[in-house]
């Protein structure tokens, strides 16, 4: 059984242990979770991802209590079959579906993930970017993989529903190398039902295509749209293109912030890529560490982020490790990948 330290980071550290260890068959041990986190210990979405993952391969896990600081898990084979898993709380569903990605490498057959929580809440991609950014380039190197939204869920109250189907794919390395075209942009802006009379959906889009004109860089598709929700909440998400590169930015709405605010947030949020020559964003570079760590490839990045160093730390107890190259520009990230997936 591996033995993993989980105190340097958060509850990436965690789900990409989780992930690796259903797709490599490694058990493990983690202790210090989440130990430098102003709440440390499992939380609910934290344990949700626990559960969901011994559902998908009929592991055997002890201690992943809320609060836990420690716990073990042993897996067996992964399972397809169709899952139901209600975080109970605003947790991210995205993240749920992050840790669960990884298998379809493995998979013999189709996954069918229905999820409750929250889609569009802080400190997680949002449904957008999850969907329109990370997925798609997913997709193009080889994950079969579809994601169904029933209902938007914004912090506090969550309420989100969303359906994850996964097939058993063979996925290429994510090689990407330096794009040298020039970059196109695409805008989803999405608010609840309650904020229609204000336009706060169409500002966000329009402020955000203003701010990416201003960046020279053309807007190609818009889209604002009111949803229904429990919580008020507003959200808005960028998808760059460039070559075979795909990255992007989202922000969320907030009390007292103006609409356009939002926008000019998540536009100034791709300003280091786009400088920097990066085939893709700092949170993208970290979602994808266990993808290069399976499949190999090699993509850049403007800055490396404390989740990717401790991400890395993860990889190499499950013998799948990624190298990170910092030339003080935009650094590299880079894995050989393992045959056997």
């Amino acid at each position: 059984m591996l033995e993993i330290d989980g105190s340097a980071g958060g509850g990436q550290l965690v789900r990409t242990a989780l992930a690796l260890s259903a797709v490599t068959g490694e058990s493990f041990h983690i202790t210090g979770v989440r130990a430098e986190r102003p709440s440390p210990g499992l939380r609910p979405q934290h344990q949700a991802a626990v559960r969901l993952l011994a559902s998908l391969t009929d592991a055997d896990v002890s201690g992943a209590e809320v609060g836990s600081a420690s716990f073990s898990f042993e897996p067996g084979a992964v399972e397809a079959g169709a899952h139901d898993v209600d975080i109970g709380t605003a947790g991210s569903i995205t993240l749920l579906f992050d840790a669960v990605l990884p298998l379809a490498t493995v998979a013999d057959g189709p996954l069918v993930i229905q999820a409750r929580g929250g889609t569009d809440v802080r400190w997680a991609p949002t449904l957008d970017y999850h969907r329109l950014v990370k997925l798609p380039l997913l997709r193009r190197h080889g994950l079969a993989v579809a994601l169904d939204v029933e209902r938007r869920g914004f912090y506090p109250a969550g309420g989100g529903e969303a359906t994850l189907r996964l097939w058993p794919s063979t996925v290429r390395p994510l090689d990407l190398p330096t794009p040298r075209d020039p970059a196109t942009a695409q805008v989803f802006s999405v608010a609840s039902a309650d904020l229609a009379d204000r336009d706060v959906a169409p500002r966000q889009a329009t402020a955000a295509e203003t701010a990416l004109d201003a960046a020279d860089v053309a807007v190609r598709e818009q889209r604002a749209a009111s949803v229904d929700s429990v919580s008020t909440g507003s959200v808005i998400a960028v998808r760059l293109d460039r070559g075979q590169a795909i990255a992007g930015a989202d922000a969320l709405g907030e009390q007292g912030t103006p609409a356009e605010t939002v926008a000019e947030r998540a536009v100034d949020r791709l300003a280091p890529m786009i400088e920097s020559g990066a085939t893709v964003d700092e949170h993208l570079a970290d979602q994808l560490l266990p993808f290069v760590g399976l499949t190999g490839g090699r993509y850049s990045v403007p800055t490396v982020s404390e989740h990717i160093w401790t991400n890395t730390t993860v990889l190499e107890r499950f013998g799948t490790p990624v190298s990170v190259q910092d030339d003080g520009e935009r650094a590299v990230v880079s894995g050989v990948g393992d045959s056997a997936t």
